[in-house]
């Protein structure tokens, strides 16, 4: 099951809406084929597990164990069921990660497996297994997107100026910073970020795809020069003014009259669009936290820069310290909401 989480990780950023899952197949002590859900709209883990098998193997698979890391499809989507499968091709035995959220599966894959006669093992590593999905996980339990919020600081607790950009992580910090974008299925900044910063919100230092590009903009006050409207990948404006498409840029309306942060996580939700990377700025971050709507914090604090005069960096309360890294001069400080709601 180790091994299944290792090969599934490596969907990382390209399965999405899909969960990530790995799937093993052993013969005695042997592992006679391996695979993982690879792209979305792809063939999922166990099928590429099973065409993974030698042809001197084959003859093994109906003698064999499937270990997967998730419960196997039992409904057609873009790709026929996993279960039926598994029953085509004779596995005796499935030692399965966890349960799958997803109301068109949970408990059905199991229920179709036993029902075939296959031995069916539930909840091996259990805990791990929703671990890796826990934006997919969030998703279909709560109804919201997975919450991420990040800024990086200074070392005197400012995060930026009030009339120009300054760059405060250092330049493997941004590296990282990249990773993170290409693992979210999307990006939010407010208005004077997008106005100061003039960001790109998209993965130049890493390998990955882009997310899609969120920005506030109540009234519409952003001159259309900035990278955010250059329409190079998926952009959503959330603003109070008009509701409609062009091309790739789409312009969601909300209302002052109900609280923004709850807005937007709806529409998300509406939208499908699993999980959330905050960047900024300050107000906007702060306005999440205010909310109890987040469940990590990602903070890049520069030990050995000062800005005077700046914008005081948001105050983050109910978090528990999961783990920290040193990255030259910037410490990595990862928070989880002890309340996440």
């Amino acid at each position: 099951m180790l091994r299944c989480l290792q090969l599934a990780q490596q969907g990382t950023g390209y399965v999405a809406p899909n969960p990530m899952v790995g799937a093993v197949l052993v013969n005695g002590e042997r592992i006679i084929g391996e695979g993982f859900h690879q792209q979305y709209g792809h063939a999922h883990a166990e099928v590429n597990c099973i065409n993974s098998v030698k042809k001197e193997d084959e003859g093994l698979i109906p003698k064999s164990t499937l270990y997967v890391s998730l419960e196997p499809c039992a409904h057609y989507g873009k790709t026929p069921p996993c279960a039926d499968l598994i029953i085509k091709n004779k596995i005796p035995k499935v030692v399965i990660g966890c349960r799958d959220p997803f109301a068109e599966v949970n408990g059905k894959g199991i229920e179709k497996l036993l029902a075939a006669g296959v031995e069916v093992v539930q909840d091996v590593l259990e805990k791990e297994c929703i671990g890796i999905n826990k934006r997919f996980f969030t998703f279909y339990t709560k109804h919201r997107p997975y919450i991420i919020l990040k800024w990086a600081e200074s070392a005197n607790g400012t995060i930026g100026s009030y009339r120009e950009r300054v760059l405060i992580s250092n330049e493997f910090s941004n590296r990282i910073v990249h990773k993170w974008r290409s693992e979210e299925a999307s990006i939010l900044v407010g208005t004077n970020t997008a106005m100061i910063d003039d960001p790109s919100l998209n993965v130049r230092l890493w390998k990955g795809p882009n997310p899609v590009r969120l920005v506030v903009d109540m009234d519409l006050s952003l001159p259309q020069h900035l990278h955010v409207f250059d329409q190079q990948q998926k952009t959503i404006v959330f603003n109070s003014i008009k509701h409609e498409e062009q091309n790739n840029l789409l312009y969601y309306q909300v209302t002052h009259d109900v609280n923004l942060v709850h807005q937007i996580v709806y529409a998300l939700y509406q939208l499908k669009l699993q999980s959330v990377l905050v960047e900024g700025g300050a107000k906007l971050l702060q306005s999440f936290i205010d909310e109890n709507m987040w469940d990590e914090a990602r903070i890049i604090r520069n030990g050995e820069l000062i800005i005077d005069n700046g914008i005081s960096a948001p105050h983050l309360s109910e978090a528990k310290l999961i783990a920290e890294e040193k990255i030259f001069s910037d410490r990595v400080s990862y928070f989880s909401n002890l309340k996440s709601f």
